[in-house]
This record gives structure tokens, sequence and C-alpha cells, in this order.
């Protein structure tokens, strides 16, 4: 008792100069959502009160989607060496080797937390419990209605996973992250450790469901006259979209008097960011940009980054110079929190720690490249060629002002910032400069970048049964429950590995449990769309074996059983061995039907569930 005492103590001494760390990254929030960058509808006063207590990195940049946003952020390498490349189509995923924030973290004996969406993997072992972090509440993919998030939630009184098991929050979707990120940051505080806090919202991504109240005060501000020159359905799209922002701006004024009542302001590192471009800026307001979301334009990836340190000696609130990029925050903050990595790790983000305190500034030759692999909006079933695959000549390559766009457009910022002019024809020795490290860093990486991961390991102590969805099936994009609703006809597989050998059940299902759907039919309450489907079918790929009938007709064993139309899922008990293979499903109908199984459980038999 008394040798835990003591080290109970010594680790509270050599935590006790750490600071906190609260990183807050919102989701298609772009640059131009903020009032202090001139917003001319949206009123953000909490944010512009933290803009102005700040460090800003003013020429900071991100991807232009999602998940390669935040797969950089929480390991400080470019996506295509970490693998989250993509927002889903199987390549949404942290490679295993690689740590993230979370490790570095709660091996230096942090608590560690996040709160909102994950958008990393919905399985194990790429869950948020399963990558470092002690205390979870989050949703898995793209947005809260995504395919493997729980059916029908609708941003109020949703359920979510808590360390692992669903649960009810009451209230608003937003409201419930931060109430959330605050009471593990107070818990963390009462037991004298320092946390590592990642908030990560939803809002306002799609769909656009913000409180009344808040799509109210927009729409009221836009009805003044000066706004006539918007369509009325734009008016009713960015009523909703910045009333979520409203919101935030609401939670963030809550959070940041939590903090100071909290006696954790001034020995919090505070990072506020946003994912990628706006969604709506070149309908109404894009500060000066061109270019949103999913695009490389300059409107596209970059977004505003706050830093707020009161004790950490960082000088006056002013604006950062110098290209920045998503990479550079994990080097930075383990330097701010003097975290000796174990193990040398040779980030492609650099640490800011001598910028931010005045000692330095940022290299001005330095050169960023953005790159991220393309959605497959079109494939109806996986392609080794797909538009997944990432490639060299689709990168964006920034240096200086200038901006060398998929190699074959040049713009100079300086006197061209809205990206109109393409001048590659006439500044050879320009783009010969920026191709150089292009192509430098692509033969560094081109190995990795298109490599499939493993989507899911089954059989394990830590995720049995193991519910697969169809926004892993690879190279092919499912990812919304209105798709579902729809039927879809589109076919995929999954990458997975079997940790044990062993029997194993395999229910092929359209619908998830919780919905409670026939396979052929609509939803309990009518809604969704019926399919003619009277067969199910699976594949595992080396566990299945060929046979020839007496008509010569090839088939597979086993792998075939009539679909009734009462049935909600259809069953397969096989014998799998250890090790990778690959999962394929599919539901045959009349009229040619031919789709995969949205949702496949599977369930290692001996095993309690």
């Amino acid at each position: 008792m008394k040798t835990s005492l003591f080290f109970f103590l010594l680790s509270v001494i050599l935590l006790s100069g750490r600071p906190n760390v609260l990183v807050i990254m919102t989701d298609d929030q772009g640059y131009p959502e903020i009032s202090a960058h001139g917003n001319p509808v949206l009123q953000t006063p909490n944010l512009d009160r933290l803009h102005e207590q700040s460090l800003r990195l003013s020429d900071y940049h991100v991807a232009p989607m999602c998940t390669p946003t935040r797969g950089q952020l929480l390991t400080g390498l470019d996506a295509a060496r970490n693998g989250a490349v993509n927002v889903s189509s199987g390549r949404a995923l942290i490679r295993q080797e690689v740590p993230i924030m979370a490790n570095y973290f709660g091996d230096a004996g942090y608590s560690t937390g996040v709160f909102g969406k994950w958008h990393l993997g919905a399985n194990y072992p790429y869950r948020p419990q399963d990558r470092g972090f002690h205390e979870s509440v989050w949703y898995p993919s793209s947005s809260i209605p995504s395919v493997p998030a729980y059916w029908g939630n609708d941003y109020f009184d949703d359920i979510y996973m808590h360390n692992g098991k669903e649960k009810q929050f009451n209230g608003y979707c937003t409201d419930v992250f931060f109430d959330e990120a605050k009471r593990f940051m107070s818990e963390s505080a009462k037991k004298k450790r320092p946390f590592l806090c990642y908030l990560a919202t939803n809002t306002p991504h799609g769909p656009f469901i913000p409180k009344e109240e808040d799509r109210k005060a927009i729409a009221e501000v836009l009805a003044q006259s000066k706004f006539d020159h918007l369509n009325d359905g734009l008016k009713k799209r960015l009523s909703l979209y910045l009333g979520m922002i409203r919101n935030i701006d609401w939670n963030m004024g809550k959070l940041i008097k939590f903090l100071e009542d909290q006696n954790l302001a001034k020995d919090t590192i505070l990072i506020f960011k946003t994912d990628n471009g706006s969604l709506l800026g070149p309908q109404y307001f894009n500060a000066g940009m061109r270019g949103k979301k999913t695009e490389i334009w300059e409107g596209g990836h970059r977004v505003p980054c706050f830093i707020r340190w009161p004790n950490g000696g960082l000088g006056k609130p002013r604006d950062i110079g110098g290209l920045t990029q998503v990479q550079d925050i994990l080097p930075t903050l383990l330097d701010l929190c003097k975290i000796n990595i174990k193990k040398t790790t040779a980030f492609d983000g650099i640490s800011l720690a001598s910028v931010l305190k005045g000692k330095k500034q940022v290299s001005q030759d330095r050169v960023l490249i953005i790159n991220y692999s393309r959605m497959p909006g079109f494939s109806n079933y996986p392609s080794p060629y797909s538009q997944t695959q990432l490639r060299a000549d689709q990168a964006a390559v920034l240096w200086k002002r200038w901006r060398l766009l998929e190699d074959r457009e040049l713009y100079n910022l300086a006197i061209d910032p809205m990206q109109k002019k393409n001048v590659i024809d006439q500044h050879p020795e320009v783009v010969a400069k920026m191709r150089k490290p292009l192509y430098e860093w692509w033969e560094g990486v081109k190995d990795l970048a298109n490599e499939a991961q493993n989507a899911a390991i089954i059989g394990t102590q830590y995720e049995n049964p193991t519910k697969l969805s169809a926004t892993e099936w690879l190279d092919v994009f499912v990812d919304q429950q209105g798709q579902i609703r729809r039927g879809v006809l589109k076919n995929g597989y999954w990458l997975i590995d079997v940790a044990r050998a062993g029997e194993y059940e395999i229910e092929l299902r359209r619908w998830p449990k919780e919905a409670d759907g026939t396979i052929s039919g609509t939803l309990p309450d009518g809604s969704g769309t019926a399919l003619p489907i009277t067969q199910a079918m699976l594949y595992m790929s080396g566990h299945n074996h060929l046979k020839i009938s007496e008509k010569k007709s090839y088939q597979f064993e086993g792998l075939t059983k009539r679909v009734n139309s009462k049935d909600k899922g259809v069953t397969f008990t096989m014998n799998l061995k250890k090790g990778p293979t690959a999962l394929h499903t599919w539901f045959k109908g009349r009229d040619g039907i031919m789709l995969s199984a949205y949702y496949v459980y599977v369930n290692r038999k001996g095993d309690s569930k």
C-alpha cells in the first residue's frame, strides 16, 4: 500500500508542471464562417473573443475532406503515409502500427478523451478505445446518420458509443459532446492528472439540423433587405447551416467559462480549428478565396487555427504567417508539453513551438503537399483502378504564395487570390521548383498510399460479435443511411482478419438489427424501398470450395440460401481459419436485382455475446 501511494505521489509531482491540452475541431465550418473573418450573416462573439486572445496561424492548411484531416491531426503524418486517405470505401483507417496522439499523451501519464466525430473506423482495432483514448463518447463515420452509426439518430437524444457500449444521451448532439468533454476534463482535474481532450463536433456537417432558436435567429438576419440578392433556397440552407455554427459558438462561450471557473484556463493549451473548407462559402461569402470542401482551390483547405495558452510564454495574441498544416499540431503539442517520444518518429509535420514562442519564423521556403483519394461516387462495384487510388498528379503543392494544382495549373495568390488565371506556361522555373518536392515525396509514399487496409479483426475478446457495415466496402461508397433506405444497388466486400480459427456465424442483413426491417421489405413504419430479394449468398476467400453439379454447372458449397418475405437476416455457419481473408456477400432477386448485404454480423461461436 505504501509503495502504491509513493508511486502515485511521484506521478502527481512529475505531471504537475504539464499543461492540459484541448483540441476542438468543427466539421465543415470553413474559414469564412467566423464573424472575425468578415462573415456578413453570422455572428460568433465567443469565437471572435478567442480569436483576439490567441495566436492565429494565418496560412494554415488541412485536407479538403474530413477523414484525411483527422488522421493527419492525430498522427502528424500525411494521409498517404498513415492510411486514412478517404472518408469511406475501406480507406478511412489509420494503419494499426501507427501511434496516434492519444498513445503519446497516455504513455506520458495524461488522461485522454475523445468526444464527437471519430470517422477513423467503427471496428476493432480502429476504435477510439483501441487507439489510446481512456474515455470516449463518439459516433463512427461521416455524419450522425451514417451507415455504421445507430439507426435513426436525428441529432436529439441520440445513441452514441460510450467506452465501447451503446448509450443514449439526452439533448442536442453538439451540446452533448461539449458537456461530455467538460465532464471528462473536470474528472481529470479532480484526479490531479493533466488531460488531452479531443472535441470533434459533428456540426455543421449535413444533414443540416440546427436547434430551432438558432435557425430562427439566422433566418431573421437573412430577411434583411441587404440579402435580397440571395435566393430563398439558399437562405433556407444558410439558416440551417449557420444556425448549427451559432450553436457551436454558444457552446464555445460556455466551455471557456467552464475552464475559467475550474481554474483550468491558464494552464490549458486550447486549439480551435476546422477540418476542411466551407460547405456553402462560394454561394454567399468565401473570405476572398476560391473553392470549398472537397476542392483543392484555396477555399477547400485553408482554415482557421487559433492557439491559446495564457501561461505558456507565447507572447501577445497575433497573426503568425508562413505555411503551416494540420500535421504540425501533434509534434508542436509534444514539444510544448515536453513529452519525449520513446521511439524516434519522423513526422511529416514540424514542431511550431519555437515559432509560437517568438523565437523563430516559419521558413519562407517551406513546401506543403496536400493529397487525398477521390470519392468513387459513380462506381457500383469495387475496382482496382478506382478513383480512390492516390496519384501524385492529383496533389496541391504550396510554396510561398504559389499554388500548383494537379500538376497542370499554377496560380500566384499574391496577384490572383481568386485563382482565376492559370500561369503554368509563364513560369517554368517555378513549376520545376514545385514539382521536385512533389515527386520526391511521392517516391517516399507511393508503396503505402494505395495499400488496402484490413477493415476489422474478427473473433477477438475485444469485439465479438462484430458488426460490419457497407462503409468499409473497399473502393465503393455507401456511407449514408439514406442510401440504405433507397436500396442502392451496389456491391462490395470487406477485407478482414480472423484472429482465432473456429466456428463462426455470419449473418447477412439489409437493415441493421435495431432497425428491425425485413431483407426484402420496408422498415416497420413503412419507410424505405422494398426490394424483391429471394436469395442470399456468401463467399469467404480461401474458405469455400468449388463443386461441379451433375448438370456440369459450377457453384460454391453451402453459400446460397433462400430469402423468405419475413426474414430479417440470413445466417451461414462456417469454420474459418486464422489469417486475412475477404468476405463477399450478395442478395439476389427478381428483375435482375443484385446487391451486397449492407450489414453483416460475425460471431465466433463458443464466446459470450
